[in-house]
């Protein structure tokens, strides 16, 4: 199906896996994409990639931080294109740029800020210069934010992430009634932890040789509050974004779409 045919779509931090998924998703529904990251290497690759299946996908260098990165990119589209119908930003944090996991007590004012500043300020940044544009052009698009089930879990040591995905859901249903007028719909999606990724399984050995238990004990107990018996995976992701970017998705504006099949320790 090509449910996004003739839409032209920008997706930032797209080296990342997730963010990834997400293009790929959106070139299959027959999208015109634009992969952008700080790493352009690795961009090229994911454009190219696309192209070899048939979609139509280039690749640039901006960095999501950069408010006039950014805004000089989303120019460039809308000069290109004369519209711009669907921005994802998939921009991520390490713990490493915490500090680690750092219990609250323990935590400086640096390390707390340091979440909020880039993904929730990353979040901030792109979907503000994507609803310019947006008005500019009457193109009444669609702005998908991201952000993770720690927004709503209580999980020690996580105040600053926790904090900062909150703030972006918070920040969804904000913009989706200030932008509402003009036709532009704004949502957020919710992934819970993807096990295929390298950030996920990363954190699952790390944890392990942490606490001298088998990786095994770590996926079971997270497992242990799955409603059904799968988790989500990548290509779910990149495929509930396509959709909530189509025609039909319209339905789901201001939402925060949670994408874990369903959780037992998630509000």
């Amino acid at each position: 199906m090509e449910n996004l045919k003739d839409k032209v779509a920008v997706v930032f931090a797209a080296s990342g896996e997730i963010a990834g998924a997400v293009a790929r998703s959106f070139a299959q529904h027959g999208a015109k994409v634009y992969v952008t990251a700080r790493n352009l290497d690795a961009v090229k690759v994911l454009a190219e990639e696309i192209r070899v299946k048939g979609g139509m996908a280039e690749a640039a260098k901006v960095d999501a931080l950069n408010e006039t990165e950014i805004d000089n990119f989303l120019q460039q589209v809308i000069g290109d294109n004369g519209k711009l119908d669907i921005v994802f930003n998939g921009i991520a944090v390490d713990y490493s740029e915490m500090g680690g996991r750092p219990p609250a007590l323990e935590a400086t004012l640096e390390q707390f800020m340091a979440p909020m500043k880039k993904i929730c300020g990353s979040q901030f940044l792109t979907s503000r210069a994507a609803a310019k544009y947006m008005i500019a052009s009457h193109s009444e698009g669609t702005i998908l934010l991201f952000t993770a089930a720690a927004s709503r879990s209580k999980i020690p040591n996580l105040s600053a992430f926790s904090a900062a995905c909150a703030a972006i859901e918070a920040m969804t249903r904000v913009m989706a009634a200030e932008w509402g007028s003009e036709n532009i719909k704004v949502t957020c999606i919710c992934s819970g932890a993807l096990m295929e990724t390298k950030r996920i399984s990363g954190w699952i050995e790390g944890a392990a040789k942490e606490y001298g238990i088998p990786a095994e004990q770590i996926i079971a107990q997270y497992k242990a509050f799955d409603i059904l018996k799968t988790s989500p995976t990548l290509k779910q992701v990149g495929e509930t974004a396509a959709f909530l970017a189509s025609e039909t998705g319209i339905a789901f504006n201001s939402h925060v779409v949670d994408v874990d099949c369903g959780k037992l320790n998630i509000l």
